[in-house]
């Protein structure tokens, strides 16, 4: 009987198992967004409080010219070795 009915109604096997994993996916995505937030929240660097009007932040990589003095200060800063979020200030041209 089954198999008379589905193919009346217009509906296959494969578009309810479709339908059930999107409203899976629906769910999960719904109970995600809803989820408590933990308190590990981060405080902001010195560098994103510097330039808070950045939303998407500020790539400290130079790709333009620079002076000398600049280059040594980056040397001296480290800034070559520097692991994002934890770049200093001064890595960041004026």
């Amino acid at each position: 009987m089954t198999k008379t009915l589905l193919p009346r109604s217009g509906f296959s096997l494969a578009a309810i198992a479709i339908t059930a994993i999107f409203a899976a996916g629906a769910a999960h995505s719904m109970v995600s967004a809803t989820a408590p937030l933990s308190g590990n929240v981060l405080a902001a660097t010195e560098a994103e409080q510097l330039f808070a009007d950045a939303p998407e932040g500020v790539d400290p990589m130079v790709t333009g010219p620079v002076s000398v003095s600049f280059k040594t200060k980056q040397h001296e800063f480290g800034c070559a070795e520097a692991k994002w979020p934890n770049i200093p200030v001064a890595c960041y041209p004026q």
